[in-house]
This record gives C-alpha cells, structure tokens and sequence, in this order.
C-alpha cells in the first residue's frame, strides 16, 4: 500500500485486537484486487453511559488502482450481531470484498447487458 492504513476509534481507546483484525482484513483486501492507494477505516463504539444502541458501526474508504473507490459505511440494523465489535468489523469488510469485485468486473467491461435480445429456442423430441 502507498499509504499506511489509518484506523481509528469513536467512542473509546484503540483496540489492539481489533487492531490487528483490521490489518488482517485489509490485507486480504489487498490479496483480492492487488496493490491498494488508501485505506481508512472507522470503529464507532457504543455508548455504554447512555444506553443508546449499544451496536457497533464500522465504516471503510478504500482507493485502489484503476479509479476505484470503495465507500462501506454501513449503519447496523437493530440487529443485536453488530454488538459483537468483530462481527461489525467482519461484515464490513465482507460488503467491501463484494463491492471489489463489483467494481472490477464492471471495470473490465464484464457487466451483463439487458438491452440485447437472446434468441432462443425450444428442443422438441421428435415426433
């Protein structure tokens, strides 16, 4: 990466295990489309004090060659998962890898066209 990846925390202290998982994901990330320009990703933890929703939100801005530019921010559901910090980091990185993969197929021009028309036809057995 040209840049290293920047990670911080809303909310609370840096996890170095969360930390770590970041890192980790990032760079298989990396191992799906190649070298990568930036990457940011943002923990927002839970307010504990004022029982808001108690779920956390993991948002990612990635830049990779070619102009692709990968935007999950995501705000969990009330879906009590995303109380789990490695269960939100792991699903954002998960909308991020199908988001790679959408954006380099359309890149490569390998976007299905509804506007052809497909001959078809029927096989009868014969008669």
């Amino acid at each position: 990466m040209e840049t290293p990846v920047r990670i911080s925390f809303q909310g609370s202290t840096p996890s170095e295990a969360l930390t770590n998982l970041i890192n980790e994901q990032v760079d298989a990330l990396e191992r799906l489309h190649g070298r990568m320009t930036s990457c940011q990703v943002v923990v927002r933890v839970p307010d504990r004090h004022h029982r808001t929703s108690g779920l956390y939100s993991v948002n990612i801005h990635a830049i990779l060659p070619g102009n692709i530019d990968i935007d999950v921010d995501h705000t969990p559901p009330a879906d009590e998962r995303f109380a789990d910090p490695v269960f939100a980091v792991n699903d954002a990185f998960r909308r991020a890898k199908r988001l790679i993969k959408e954006k380099a197929r359309k890149q490569r021009g390998e976007v299905k066209n509804l506007h052809e028309r497909v001959e078809r036809t029927l096989d009868r057995p014969p008669s």
